[in-house]
């Protein structure tokens, strides 16, 4: 029998994917609980649901009880996306860092310069993109604050030093650390369907410094030894080399639509601040990030785009395309 999601369900299960604190993923699965629809189709994921919210508010039990420990700074989502940059010491997370964004970070020649996260904002044509900077993980350090950061990115970018021999080493051991956990790295995002704490973030492979000699020859033998699925860009950070072409890729990788509004009183569309939806998405989910009164009391809007004429009525379920002109009314 088939389950027949529902699109409330589909979105608490996304929320639940993005969730960055045990809080948040037990309120995650107890919407997912309430949505889903009861019948014999759905018995294994109602058990697998207990199992989880079960486990979800041992975790948040257990948070609660070391909470006196001091909390590390929250990093609020900005911009058209959120992009979590991990790697091992040395992998060159804060020079790319510094190089996308306006942010200054330490950028030193030894390890663990970096011991908190820190964020930038990346420019891309008329919107902006976050990146974090992350802690280096090693077989024995991986920060529990970095891992909800990448359990909570639209985007992973997985740096490699290509300048020693050990770079190779240190990256194996990143991805040994990770294959510990629940918040995987994949070639895509999704969610794994047998076992509903699983989570795959897509990942891009950035193998860095390679403008030092032997770097190459590096690549080739992390090739051979790695296991890697990823979507590959090489660069050399500080240098600037592939950096430019980088940031391209991270936007569009990012898979999301430029929207403009326009007030019903104005002649012009607002073009300095764009909203960003992720591909496919709907005029409701603009109207939402406009103001949640839009989102419920929308009943029409008016579209100039690409894909449509000028000035079309349109309901909320209509798919949004890059830079179309909303006028929302309600």
């Amino acid at each position: 029998m088939p389950a027949n999601l529902t699109p409330q369900y589909h979105k608490a299960e996304q929320a639940y994917r993005r969730a960055s604190s045990p809080d948040e993923e037990l309120e995650c699965l107890q919407e997912m609980f309430r949505e889903l629809p009861k019948h014999k189709g759905t018995d294994k994921l109602q058990a697998d649901l207990k199992q989880k919210i079960s486990e979800a508010r041992k975790l948040v039990e257990k948070h609660s009880a070391t909470a006196k420990k001091a909390a590390q700074p929250k990093i609020p989502h900005q911009g058209a996306g959120r992009v979590v940059i991990i790697g091992g010491p040395n992998a060159g997370k804060s020079s790319l860092l510094k190089a996308l964004t306006r942010a200054t970070p330490e950028v030193a020649p030894f390890p663990f310069t970096t011991r908190e996260p820190q964020p930038g904002m990346m420019p891309w044509e008329d919107v902006m993109v976050q990146l974090i900077d992350t802690p280096p993980i090693t077989a024995d350090l991986f920060d529990a604050y970095t891992l909800s950061l990448m359990r909570g990115a639209d985007l992973i970018v997985l740096m490699a030093n290509l300048a020693e021999d050990h770079g190779i080493d240190d990256l194996q051991a990143v991805l040994d650390r990770i294959a510990e956990t629940k918040t995987r790295l994949g070639a895509e995002t999704y969610l794994d369907e047998d076992d509903v704490g699983v989570s795959y973030t897509k990942t891009l492979f950035v193998p860095n410094k390679m403008d030092v000699d032997d770097a190459r020859d590096r690549l080739a033998m992390l090739h051979e030894f790695c296991d890697l699925h990823f979507e590959e860009h090489p660069i050399a950070a500080e240098a600037g080399v592939g950096v430019e072409d980088l940031r391209n890729t991270l936007y569009q990788a990012l898979d999301v639509v430029r929207v403009y509004t326009k007030s019903p009183t104005k002649k012009e569309p607002d073009y300095d601040k764009p909203y960003t939806v992720h591909r496919g998405g709907t005029l409701l989910d603009v109207a939402e990030k406009v103001h949640r009164d839009f989102a419920e009391n929308l009943k029409y809007a008016r579209v100039w785009g690409t894909h449509i004429h000028p000035g079309s009525q349109v309901k909320g379920d209509y798919v949004l395309h890059d830079k179309d002109v909303v006028e929302l009314h309600v």
